[in-house]
């Protein structure tokens, strides 16, 4: 069993067993992705930082604590959604330790949830995200590649992640659906464009067999070296041509997502099943999506106000 760092990266030499522990616990018990373990591990390293700093026993973690950690984390200038992410690994953190019975009183149940604390999701609108989606040039190297990537994320909103795992057996473009391991080793089924799968069919016929050479790798997406194309990259890329096809603002992976669900929305689709396609939980992390669209309000006031 591959077990975390011994202890999250921190100023002082103090070991933090008591994180580590957590960590564990919640990689090898509850079954929490990789990717999202290491997101509490550096929040957390932060939050044992500050109590070091502060010469604070963990018996001894206070509410005033965890406040002052947050007051620091927005005086260096983090967004709202960062800090509340921050948030909810101390929270989940501070239960940890009163079931541990290290904590003498519940501090995670005096701390309001996120669910205030969150924005509208990032999105552009369609005209922007087609010209997204055709900026890449066919006479560049990795034509067939970059615009099966961008299709695929737009086609499934599935989170970057899940596309850097994306093994090749696990879509069916016959069928038209991929089988996606989300967070928590959830397993969805996405269904999967036309478009997307004509982009990806010649990626793979064309253009990966290339990449791969005399090597062997299960990923579907591949770098220039026949590695697994990592989730910078993938950033990378899609930064690359938002900016060829003039988006006005910062785009990434996860905004495709965020697209995804929005579009489907103002569509008609139903909440619930955008929640399954995203592979959310809770249906109320969906709801955020149902934000009403700048331009669809001035068309309904246009519309049916009486006086236009």
């Amino acid at each position: 069993m591959m077990l975390l760092a011994t202890q999250p990266v921190e100023k002082s030499n103090r070991p933090a067993p008591l994180v580590k522990r957590f960590l564990d616990y919640i990689f090898v018990e509850c079954g929490l992705a990789g990717a999202t373990v290491t997101a509490y591990q550096r929040d957390l390293g932060e939050f044992w930082n500050h109590l070091v700093e502060r010469d604070v026993e963990p018996a001894d973690i206070s509410m005033e604590d965890v406040q002052e950690h947050l007051i620091r984390l927005q005086r260096r200038g983090l967004v709202v959604s960062s800090i509340a992410r921050h948030l909810a690994a101390i929270k989940v953190f501070l239960r940890h330790l009163y079931a541990e019975r290290v904590l003498r009183r519940d501090l995670a149940s005096l701390i309001e949830g996120s669910k205030r604390w969150r924005n509208i999701p990032d999105t552009v609108r369609y005209n922007q995200v087609e010209a997204l989606l055709a900026a890449p040039d066919p006479r560049e190297e990795f034509y067939l590649r970059d615009r099966a990537l961008l299709e695929l994320l737009y086609a499934t909103g599935m989170r970057v992640s899940e596309v850097v795992d994306l093994p090749l057996e696990q879509i069916n473009l016959r069928l038209g659906y991929v089988r996606c391991i989300g967070k928590g080793r959830k397993e969805r089924i996405v269904p999967v464009g036309r478009s997307a799968i004509e982009a990806v069919e010649e990626y793979l016929e064309y253009l990966r067999p290339r990449l791969l050479g005399d090597r062997s790798a299960s990923a579907l997406f591949l770098s220039r070296t026949g590695r697994p194309l990592d989730r910078t990259n993938m950033w990378r890329l899609v930064r690359k041509y938002a900016i060829a096809a003039g988006v006005d603002k910062p785009l990434s992976p996860h905004t495709l997502r965020h697209c995804f669900a929005t579009h489907l929305l103002a569509g008609g689709a139903d909440l619930r099943i955008v929640q399954e396609l995203l592979g959310h939980a809770d249906l109320t992390t969906t709801q955020v999506y149902t934000h009403v669209d700048e331009t669809q309000l001035k068309r309904v006031h246009r519309e049916y106000h009486p006086r236009p």
